[in-house]
């Protein structure tokens, strides 16, 4: 049995994954900036997953064999996914790689709404306080207050890459929703490959049949396209790693820092900054969704 890993070591992981997890989305913008596609970025990093995913499984001896049904259910989830992955990139390409993860950081919300409308138990106090706190605290980091005009024009420039961002939030929910209802005896790294293999394809076929299965234009791109493969495939196979082995569940809460890992990465790397009324709403973001999430344990 692996030892257990402890608070002290254990949260310094999972932040150091969340900010690998942060860097993938600003290699993202990098090779988006030189070139890629959305579509040719998602279906690589997808594919080269998938492809890890299954020498993980092979070298540990796990049964790659499903039920029939279960194998539908699980191409379906994956179909969700596929729409999470591109919306998300899309997000990313248009706007701040830290605002982006920011609004899509609200699906632990609409997660917790679309268990209560489906029958679930009430959210709680907690969770009830926790989601307006994110919603103002989103608003402030998408620097969107003032007058009609100011907000108008504020939302012209950043409104095509929040809606992508929300359509992955909902997506990504929906997953996650579904996740826990027919694949929830399903080993982690075998629902990964499931969910992986079928964004590659998907999304590899869909831009195929659109012509936008576009390549980086040049050695940056292409070294953009490189980094976003290798660290998002590193973090979620080290996931599978150190989340086993965590003293306490609530300790996964400590992933949330991706998008303020994305605020320092994305100013040092893109020259992404952000005024300091933005920083405060990152922070109440988090803060809310760490709050939201703390109430599962």
């Amino acid at each position: 049995m692996s030892a257990i890993l402890s608070p002290r070591l254990g949260i310094p992981l999972l932040m150091l994954l969340a900010t690998i997890f942060a860097g993938n989305h600003i290699a993202a913008r990098l090779a988006f900036d030189h070139g890629a596609s959305v579509a040719a970025a998602v279906a690589v990093r997808s594919g080269a997953t998938a492809i890890v995913m299954v020498a993980l499984l092979q070298v540990q001896g796990i049964s790659m064999a499903l039920p029939r049904a279960t194998l539908v259910r699980g191409l379906g989830i994956g179909a969700l996914v596929a729409v999470q992955s591109f919306c998300l990139y899309s997000a990313v390409a248009a706007i701040p790689v830290a605002l982006a993860l920011l609004a899509f950081n609200t699906f632990p919300m609409l997660l917790v709404l679309l268990s209560w409308a489906s029958g679930g138990g009430n959210p709680g106090r907690r969770a009830l306080v926790a989601m307006p706190l994110a919603l103002f605290g989103l608003v402030l980091a998408l620097d969107i207050l003032g007058t009609l005009e100011t907000m108008a024009g504020r939302w012209a420039e950043i409104g095509v890459g929040v809606a992508w961002a929300l359509g992955a939030a909902t997506s990504f929910a929906s997953a996650l929703f579904l996740t826990t209802r027919v694949l929830q005896d399903v080993d982690g790294r075998l629902r990964t490959l499931l969910t992986m293999g079928t964004t590659a394809v998907l999304i590899g076929l869909g831009g195929a049949a659109a012509g936008t299965l576009a390549l980086p234009a040049d050695a940056t791109g292409w070294l953009g396209l490189a980094l976003l493969t290798v660290l998002y495939g590193t973090a979620i196979t080290a996931i599978f790693t150190v989340v086993p082995r965590l003293a306490s569940p609530s300790n996964t809460a400590a992933l949330n820092f991706e998008p303020i890992a994305a605020l320092g990465l994305g100013w040092a790397v893109l020259g992404q900054g952000v005024e300091p009324r933005q920083l405060v709403g990152a922070f109440i973001v988090v803060g809310a969704v760490i709050l939201i999430g703390a109430k599962k344990h």
